[in-house]
């Protein structure tokens, strides 16, 4: 795995995977009563964290998409 993503991408899919994971379980906005929204909602914060931290998004290399300054 190849590095792809830059630091102001890993910052920003960070704070909207926390934001994500952490909305449902506060209940904000009650969009998240249906269980499915929730668990779905809290299923792409996770993907989002997981990219931030291994640096790397396999939607980015499909595309050929980097956002490294290499």
């Amino acid at each position: 795995m190849t590095t792809n993503l830059g630091p102001a991408d890993r910052v920003l899919r960070a704070l909207v995977g926390l934001l994500l994971f952490m909305a449902p379980l506060a209940n904000m906005p009650s969009i998240w009563a249906s269980s499915a929204a929730a668990y779905a909602a809290m299923g792409v914060g996770l993907v989002l964290i997981a990219t931030s931290f291994f640096r790397f998004c396999p939607v980015y290399r499909v595309f050929g998409i980097s956002t490294c300054k290499s």
